[in-house]
């Protein structure tokens, strides 16, 4: 009988909680570690795609994703002044969920794994494995670690890496509405776009329609920070969107607050897994917002990774984490460069080359949305 492995993920975020679910799901001790003393309740409104979807109705989820989500088909976009823009993005059933409902919900499955209040300092691999010091003063050893800490990863800088940001010269703002505040709130449905002017604007239902989901992005010349925490100016905002359709002013102006985060955008990194180290998600592929596929591509990871270290030998370990990084890297890629082709065409309205921005987004879309990734490392594992 296969000896069980000892996981350990760093961040319980969406990455690090979804592969808790996977890697326990296949018969793996997992410990997930997560700097903050309690759980995150910062967050708005994500998509999850349906690649996504497939693997997180494979699970105990399936009935409770119901219970938090809102279903929408496809995008409807339109133009700043509100007609039409066509052809239509492909028609495919997502998810839309408050980010913060998200993760409890994730949580309350795996939450006996999870740790907090435990910030990770170090990684470093051993003979037999790897170990993580915290800054507590904790020392943990495991046959495996997983970097699952977002864009500014500790454990990405201890295997050799150095990300290379850029910005994108685009600040978002965020934020979530009351549906009843608007006479047509409640009646809400799907993804919703406006474009025009360098600009985009996104909202759609969460919580049951209960609240609705903003992204706006603007062109800026400063540079901003990289987070989801800072505190956005709600006239500046009305000021970037004056004359947009009436939808657009309305929400807006139903806003209590906003938090607004620089756009920057990293190239590939050159590999991902280092001895008994790999990482996932954010800490593996950083990508611009544009394609709504961060959390779809954590998920992702999140199951090749479990399928792949489904019944290994501790020494098989490096060879199975390098596998799963040549499995991951060229599709992750490819979506990075769709993600930033996404922006593009909605800040180019009227562009002469819209059609063929448009149409490679199109060509995009047909091969992100049906991947299977669990099937895919089947596959790959034999």
């Amino acid at each position: 009988m296969t000896e069980r492995l000892n996981i350990a993920i760093v961040g319980a975020g969406i990455g690090g909680l979804s592969a808790a679910l996977a890697l326990s799901a296949r018969g793996m001790t997992v410990t997930v570690f997560e700097g903050a003393e309690s759980p995150r309740e910062a967050g708005a409104g994500l998509s999850i795609p349906p690649n996504a979807l497939i693997l997180l109705k494979r699970t105990a989820l399936c009935d409770e994703i119901e219970k938090i989500t809102t279903r929408s088909q496809g995008l409807t976009r339109r133009t700043s002044r509100g007609e039409p823009i066509s052809p239509g993005s492909p028609t495919v059933l997502s998810y839309q969920v408050h980010r913060v409902e998200f993760l409890e919900m994730l949580l309350g499955v795996v939450k006996g794994s999870v740790r907090f209040g435990h910030r990770c300092m170090a990684v470093e691999n051993t003979q037999t494995g790897a170990r993580l010091s915290f800054a507590n003063g904790v020392v943990y050893d495991a046959d495996v670690v997983i970097g699952a800490d977002g864009i500014h990863s500790v454990v990405q800088r201890q295997i050799g890496l150095t990300a290379h940001p850029t910005s994108e010269g685009i600040v978002a703002y965020r934020g979530l509405v009351q549906s009843q505040k608007l006479s047509w709130g409640v009646e809400l449905r799907g993804l919703n776009m406006w474009m025009g002017e360098g600009r985009s604007f996104i909202c759609f239902p969460v919580s049951l329609g209960r609240l609705i989901n903003i992204v706006a992005f603007v062109p800026t010349m400063h540079d901003m920070e990289e987070t989801w925490s800072a505190p956005g100016d709600l006239r500046a905002l009305a000021a970037e969107y004056e004359g947009w359709d009436a939808p657009v002013r309305d929400l807006i102006a139903a806003l209590e607050h906003t938090f607004r985060w620089g756009i920057y955008d990293r190239p590939p990194l050159p590999y991902w897994s280092r001895g008994h180290v790999t990482l996932i998600g954010d800490a593996a592929h950083p990508m611009v917002p544009h394609f709504g596929q961060g959390a779809g591509q954590a998920i992702e990871d999140a199951f090749a990774l479990a399928v792949l270290l489904e019944h290994a030998k501790r020494h098989e370990i490096p060879g199975r984490l390098k596998a799963y990084q040549d499995l991951r890297w060229e599709r992750t890629s490819r979506v990075q460069a769709a993600s930033r082709l996404a922006g593009r065409f909605y800040r180019s309205v009227g562009d002469p080359a819209q059609a063929q921005r448009l149409q490679a987004w199109m060509s995009a879309a047909e091969w992100i949305f049906p991947h299977d990734a669990e099937k895919a490392a089947v596959a790959l594992r034999g």
